[in-house]
């Protein structure tokens, strides 16, 4: 006979630790104990320790598609995977911390996170997004035409564009900061305050900066979108995406179209998020630190044309973007003026891998134009300034002076 376990003390335990808050504090510690708020890395790495009722100080990985209820008519806290799970639970209340969002909901990759964001659009509508936007947001957003919402494509960094660009029909402003490969800066802050003046909705794609260097929300952003493939869970051994949203109405809409959808995050790879998470903040300040160096180095090599990394001083967005972000991330691109030499450093590099995406320990190489951006016909990618011969990096978590050495010598052994 089965065991009835939705009346057992282990499931009364998890009610009590659902919230996810501590034991009060002694009285006389609870003075000190407000002073301070922990850090993005103090809160990673005591992920799940109150939240188990057996104390494990790994989120237990609840692997299990459906829930035994007490009964055909009483039933437990959870039912079916698909409308909820304690491990993701305990990865979205944790995102919801990290990105000071009331709500926070985890999808089967970042592409199903953004889907589901236009489904906040009616046919009629319209989307107004950058210019310079990530290859896969573009063929999505070829999606939207085909459900008759009008997509408006501005340069972000014009403030006058955007505001002329919203109109009655608007319902989402679309933003990117750093774009994605060409590292443009966008005042995030000022175009929420004008998106909000004519009752839009403002969503941020924040994955190249991740919640460690930079929370949206406290910008004036409705929505935050990460690919938690990248930073978030950082060892390019899952895809997954998050939705931090403000508001009680809006996270109702998106935890209705999760459900219905079901395209929430498998406990596994919600389990494997979380192990990430506890290192990510180190990760980052690694990634970063390592990034600057590589960036100062090819920006004084001969044979490259230009960099774009907004931690270089003359990058023209620097000033605004650490108004609204603690650091410069590990995504750089630069041009070297010649499509062969491109190819060459991507093909002998050593240490970076060619490949898509970033946010990996893994230092990665690629060429936006033939792998990331390809879908984006090759007129439009011209009169957006993205040329053929645009490389973009990923740095990792290696040895700069390695990392340097083996970029040199791609470079110089190239073709002239």
């Amino acid at each position: 006979m089965d065991r009835d376990l939705s009346t057992s003390p282990l499931a009364e335990t998890l009610a009590d630790c659902l919230d996810d808050s501590p034991p009060p504090p002694p009285p006389q510690l609870e003075a000190e104990l407000k002073r301070r708020e922990p850090s993005i890395a103090t809160m990673l790495t005591n992920i799940g320790n109150s939240f188990d009722p057996y104390g494990a100080l790994s989120t237990p990985l609840y692997q299990t598609s459906t829930f035994n209820q007490v009964s055909a008519t009483e039933y437990g806290l959870y039912a079916y995977t698909r409308g909820g799970n304690p491990t993701r639970d305990v990865l979205q209340s944790l995102m919801a911390k990290l990105e000071k969002a009331d709500s926070a909901f985890c999808f089967t990759s970042g592409m199903s996170a953004l889907t589901t964001v236009t489904k906040l659009v009616e046919p009629g509508q319209e989307i107004v997004v950058g210019d310079d936007i990530y290859g896969g947001s573009y063929r999505l957003l070829q999606l939207a035409k085909q459900r008759g919402i009008v997509v408006k494509q501005v340069n972000t960094c014009d403030l006058r564009e955007v505001a002329s660009a919203i109109g009655p029909m608007t319902r989402l402003v679309w933003l990117e900061s750093p774009t994605n490969p060409s590292i443009q800066i966008t005042d995030l802050r000022k175009i929420a305050e004008i998106a909000h003046s004519q009752g839009v909705l403002v969503m941020v794609d924040n994955s190249i900066m991740s919640p460690v260097l930079c929370r949206p929300l406290e910008l004036g952003a409705d929505i935050v979108m990460e690919s938690a493939t990248k930073f978030v869970s950082g060892h390019s051994d899952l895809m997954a995406g998050v939705l931090a949203v403000k508001g009680e109405s809006l996270a109702k809409t998106i935890a209705f179209l999760q459900t219905a959808e079901g395209n929430g995050l498998a406990p596994f790879d919600c389990w494997l998020c979380l192990r990430g998470l506890k290192t990510m903040s180190l990760r980052v300040e690694k990634q970063q630190a390592n990034a600057q160096k590589v960036a100062e180095f090819l920006s004084s090599h001969p044979r490259v044309k230009r960099v774009y990394y907004v931690g270089l001083l003359d990058h023209p967005g620097h000033t605004l973007h650490y108004s609204q972000a603690k650091g410069a991330g590990s995504v750089l691109s630069f041009l070297t003026g010649s499509v062969a030499l491109s190819k060459h450093i991507a093909n002998t590099v050593k240490y970076f891998s060619t490949t898509v995406s970033f946010g990996s320990v893994k230092s990665l190489i690629s060429l936006p134009c033939f792998m990331s951006h390809a879908t984006i016909p090759a007129p439009i990618r011209e009169a957006r300034g993205l040329t053929e011969d645009l490389i973009r990096i990923s740095v990792g978590i290696e040895d700069v002076e390695d990392l340097i050495a083996d970029l040199d010598y791609a470079i110089k052994s190239g073709p002239l």
